[in-house]
């Protein structure tokens, strides 16, 4: 996505109210241009950034990233992979469709692993951490399935 002609746009209006203004606004908006062209494109950046996460919250467990490529950014879709996750609206009764925060404390050498799958997979971390649940809990796999520890090894 070309952020230029929104700044371009930015610049023309900073140039409209100067005028207002006469010789002496006029000169300290000329010196004030570049530094917010870069202003302007890291607010913008960060509120492009802020929609995607919205919009990642309801592709859940799919992803839309900004990714910064120059001086402007590119939008990565990952859509719900075919599988075990759930692509349908939720049933009633069912919890889907809202969004609840989790503070989860992992072993280092745990998030690191993580993040490099993230990255592996083009995803962000909440993103991915978002599918492998979605994954255990639709497949079983996060406690019926798994072997569980005993104080003499393993057991069913």
């Amino acid at each position: 996505m070309d952020l230029t002609p929104y700044v371009d746009t930015l610049r023309r209006e900073l140039a409209v109210a100067a005028e207002a203004g006469g010789d002496e606004a006029r000169e300290p908006a000329e010196r004030l241009v570049a530094p917010l062209e870069a202003a302007a494109r890291l607010t913008l950046l960060d509120a492009l950034s802020a929609a995607m996460d919205e919009v990642t919250r309801e592709l859940a467990p799919g992803s839309v990233d900004v990714r910064l490529r120059g001086l402007d950014p590119d939008f990565v879709v990952t859509p719900p992979p075919a599988g075990p996750f759930k692509t349908q609206p939720p049933a009633d009764g069912d919890e889907g469709g809202t969004t609840a925060r989790v503070n989860l404390r992992l072993p280092a050498h745990l998030k690191a692993r993580a993040e490099e799958a993230a990255n592996r997979d083009g995803l962000s971390v909440n993103a991915w951490l978002v599918r492998a649940v979605s994954a255990a809990v639709d497949t079983g796999t996060a406690t019926g399935d798994r072997p569980r520890t005993t104080e003499r090894g393993w057991a069913r």
